[in-house]
């Protein structure tokens, strides 16, 4: 490795596969949204995940917004969603004129606290206004805590989308995470697991509901010899091109989330018994593909903060990232209403102020590991934030 040579946070790892996938949709001139990549792609990925079926789309956020649209969400009505997680989340819901609503994370998984949910579902009944939907985001590779979510889901009659963007790989309880809601959405945007460059998936066991969303997601054409549109449509599928790369990606998914476990082990091992130093939690009911591993860095134990970790692999040329700022504290959402896991106790904000994203991406090389281990220990143990090589 050059001594210069950037350190990526999650880069794409391509294979042999993906090209001779490609290169039979240029062979064959199938460049043109849809084709039969497209077909294979979908069966595939609905097979690998034990879903009926599947519909590719252009973004991760395409398919949860197709999925708001199939549970009805619009204007005036509430869609309560994952605090912790990347804006795609939730601006699907503003495309519907809806409103956010923010649950707080639980620290045994990261992800959607159900007793924040409990309270935020029972006041929203008191005040005669349940959600359209609730979407609950698996995040960093690992599925959020489902049975209590769903049942309380179910108690309220609110249906479940399972933005499982990250998760794609992940079990919940022998069940594939993105699985277990009325619809779940992957994304495959190059930072992922595994990538079409850009593109998402919508998958669900309501075969009906994924054909109206097929044909929301063509422009609503309607049958006929010319032009015909009945409803308001979206330019949302993937292309045959980009489905080939995602054919070849997918069959090298074992081997992917194997490898990032290991990264994600080697980490552990190496940082893990260091004072204030704390990994995210693999929660006991189910299995995690690490797609990034993350971190949390207590400045009264360690001697140093997450940001002086984070500037300090930036000037080695490392990029890692904080922990996703959490939405309720966007500007672009304030006013929304949160609820924390606990009165007055934030799992989220804490998250966020702590928490690192080190570099995971499969192809990382034990040398660049090493190299981003020994920065992270020199800041940990000495409280350097500088003349880091």
């Amino acid at each position: 490795m050059s001594p210069n040579q950037r350190i990526y946070l999650s880069p794409p790892h391509m294979g042999q596969e993906e090209q001779q996938w490609v290169q039979q949709a240029f062979a064959t001139n199938w460049i043109a949204p849809l084709g039969p990549n497209v077909d294979v792609f979908e069966k595939e990925i609905a097979g690998y995940v034990g879903a009926g079926g599947a519909l590719a789309l252009s973004s991760g956020t395409a398919a949860i917004h197709l999925a708001l649209r199939l549970l009805g969400v619009g204007a005036g009505d509430t869609v309560f969603c994952s605090s912790l997680t990347f804006v795609a989340s939730v601006n699907p819901v503003m495309y519907q004129g809806a409103e956010p609503v923010f649950i707080d994370s639980e620290p045994e998984s990261w992800n959607m606290s159900p007793q924040a949910l409990e309270r935020a579902l029972s006041e929203a009944k008191r005040a005669g206004k349940l959600p359209k939907a609730v979407v609950v985001v698996n995040l960093y590779g690992q599925s959020a805590d489902m049975d209590p979510l769903l049942d309380l889901c179910d108690q309220y009659g609110v249906p479940v989308i399972e933005d499982a963007a990250e998760s794609l790989g992940a079990t919940y309880k022998g069940r594939a995470s993105g699985t277990l809601g009325r619809f779940g959405t992957y994304s495959f945007n190059g930072n992922k697991i595994i990538t079409t460059s850009g593109g998402g998936m919508l998958v669900s066991d309501d075969l009906e509901a994924l054909e109206k969303a097929r044909y929301w997601a063509t422009q609503a054409r309607d049958p006929a010899p010319h032009y015909e549109h009945s409803e308001v449509g979206f330019n949302y599928r993937m292309s045959n091109v980009l489905a080939g790369i995602g054919i070849g990606q997918l069959h090298m998914l074992p081997e992917r989330i194997e490898t990032r476990r290991a990264i994600f082990a080697a980490y552990a091992e190496a940082l893990g018994s260091m004072g204030g130093v704390e990994f995210m939690p693999e929660a006991s009911f189910g299995s995690a593909t690490r797609w990034l591993t993350t971190l949390t860095v207590d400045p009264q134990v360690a001697k140093t903060t997450s940001g002086d970790i984070i500037r300090a692999l930036a000037e080695a040329n490392i990029e890692s990232r904080p922990v996703w700022k959490p939405m309720h504290l966007q500007p672009l959402f304030q006013g929304c209403a949160y609820y924390p896991h606990q009165e007055g106790h934030s799992v989220s904000d804490r998250l966020f102020e702590q928490g690192i994203c080190l570099p995971s991406g499969s192809s990382l090389t034990e040398t660049e590991q090493a190299k981003v281990i020994e920065i992270v220990k020199t800041l940990v143990c000495g409280g350097m934030t500088h003349e880091i090589a």
